[in-house]
């Protein structure tokens, strides 16, 4: 009975502690399956950020990408490196049925080698070799205000090239941010999934990574500030260099400036002073020419260190200069011998010969290169060129190659000039002289008064042997009759007014005389010999005698 009193108490106790025991395993189930899906939200939390990161280093990241082909190239060599190994232990065993095997692992190296030639520039950390500051090339000496220019183009250069190196480092400090983030990621999740090998590769990979990546960045920072020291000593240095080039060219324009003035009111006193318009005309090219004279040896003197160095320079280069600017060189020194010897000033009347064309006009400008002349109607244009009115461009050289004329040079403002005419043979000779001379007298009376006294003026400067400036008439037997020439002075500038003039009075005058009869080609035929000599026809009506 005992028994069976025992045994009932030992099942009900049993039953009681096991009925305890699932009323207290009850919560601890449930607290464990709430840490599970703890843990495993806290992976897929952890994946999620992961594969946010490598997305962004692998599509908006330059950096990743390179140390990829880093990494490629390793692997390359790595494999190179392995089957080089093989085919050095084929080669140690000396068989023949390892040939077939050595020839497929050389041709799988060529492969590969080839590959790896592609990558070769990724040989070495890419973190040190990608970031590179510019090269600084020559610095620019600042010598003249065109050379300011220069200057500031070369700093804002300086200044680009800094931004960009600052740009680029800043991209890999973010770079290496973003691989710390990764790593931490991958630990977290390493430590979730102690088992999962996948992680701690990826972990180690992205350590050495990190590695290179710091090392680079340290690099770089450290080069960033040797760069920036020396782009601000280049800046300093030519900001100093523009100051002072500033200075000089401020001093410089304010010389030049003095001169202007001193130029414009000289010119003032001249135009005062001189009232003679080509005289005025002349000092005023002569002031100019000085004035730019002035400021260009101004300019040579203030910007050339070396004079003795410019001096060399243009003597090698004279030859060639010379010789392709020939013509322009020698009316440079036409210019100056006509502006310094006086042989031509501007109003003066001309005649340029050359190739066989005459032409005669009035000097309008004497440039450095020719002289500008205006055709005028002469006698010039009446006989040769039958026309007038163009403007004639004479280079200054043909002052030393070609006949130049001057009607009215050292204010000699008149020239001789004739009139011819023929009178038959039975004619007055004698009253025609004497007619074409009283004729030429009246007219040209006051020509011959102003001549007397220019050629008294003359006389200090030229030797003047024969200063008669009466006209003059000449006789002399032509094949056709009597040539009478009368020669009279007149304006150099109206030579055809006053000979028309002359020439239609002396024709009115030989008019009312019977005796003095103008020549002209006739012809004369004689039939009856037997009647004797015959007489000679009236040659005024233009007769044939028959």
């Amino acid at each position: 009975m005992k028994a069976k009193i025992f045994l009932l108490i030992l099942l009900v106790s049993l039953a009681f502690s096991q009925s305890a025991e699932e009323n207290v395993s009850l919560p601890s189930s449930t607290d464990a399956n709430k840490t599970m899906a703890d843990h495993r939200a806290r992976i897929a939390r952890l994946t999620f950020q992961l594969e946010a990161i490598d997305k962004e280093l692998n599509e908006e990241s330059v950096w990743q990408k390179i140390y990829a082909n880093h990494l490629t190239f390793t692997g390359i060599a790595a494999k190179i490196n392995e089957i080089e190994k093989k085919i050095e232990r084929y080669r140690k065993k000396g068989t023949r049925r390892y040939r077939t095997k050595i020839m497929e692992l050389e041709s799988k190296k060529a492969q590969l080698q080839e590959q790896l030639d592609l990558l070769k520039d990724y040989e070495h950390n890419p973190f040190k070799t990608l970031i590179k500051p510019k090269e600084i090339k020559k610095i620019p000496t600042v010598t003249n205000p065109i050379a300011i220019i220069n200057a500031f183009s070369y700093i804002k250069q300086l200044n680009e090239h800094l931004m960009r190196f600052e740009h680029e480092i800043d991209m890999l400090k973010a770079f290496t941010d973003m691989l710390e983030r990764k790593i931490a990621i991958l630990r977290e999740l390493s430590e979730l999934e102690p088992n999962d090998k996948t992680l701690y590769r990826q972990l180690d990979q992205t350590t050495r990574e990190l590695e290179d990546a710091r090392e680079a960045l340290d690099l770089h920072q450290t080069a960033l500030i040797v760069y920036k020291k020396k782009v601000d000593e280049i800046k300093l240095r030519l900001t100093d260099q523009i100051k002072e080039q500033a200075k000089k060219a401020g001093s410089i324009g304010i010389s030049i400036f003095v001169i202007l003035l001193f130029v414009i009111l000289f010119k003032w006193l001249v135009k005062r002073t001189i009232t003679d318009n080509e005289r005025f005309y002349m000092a005023n090219k002569i002031i100019n020419f000085s004035f730019v004279f002035i400021v260009i040896m101004i300019l040579l003197f203030a910007y050339i260190e070396n004079v003795s160095y410019l001096v060399t320079v243009l003597g090698f280069a004279s030859a060639g200069i010379a010789i392709a600017m020939k013509d322009w060189f020698m009316s440079m020194l036409g210019w100056l011998v006509i502006v310094l010897g006086g042989s031509i000033h501007v109003g003066d009347r001309i005649r340029v010969d050359k190739d066989g064309m005459k032409y005669v006009g009035d000097v309008l400008d004497i440039s450095l290169l020719r002289i500008t002349i205006l055709e005028d109607i002469t006698l010039t244009t009446y006989l040769h060129n039958r026309r007038a009115g163009r403007i004639i461009f004479v280079p200054n050289n043909y002052i030393f190659t070609d006949m130049i004329a001057n009607y009215s040079h050292a204010t000699l403002k008149t020239v001789w000039d004739g009139i011819d005419f023929t009178i038959t043979f039975n004619s007055n000779h004698k009253k025609a002289q004497h007619i074409a001379k009283e004729t030429a007298k009246k007219y040209a009376k006051g020509y011959t008064d102003i001549t007397r006294k220019q050629l008294n003026k003359l006389r200090s400067r030229y030797s003047l042997k024969n200063t008669n400036v009466e006209p003059r008439v000449y006789s002399f037997i032509e094949e056709n009759g009597i040539r009478i020439s009368v020669w009279y002075l007149t304006n150099a500038y109206a030579t055809l007014t006053l000979r028309s003039t002359i020439s239609t009075e002396i024709l009115d005058l030989i008019k009312e005389e019977e005796d003095i009869i103008i020549a002209y080609p006739s012809q004369h035929i004689y039939i009856d010999q037997a009647k004797g000599k015959p007489t000679l026809p009236d040659l005024s009506e233009g007769s044939i005698t028959i």
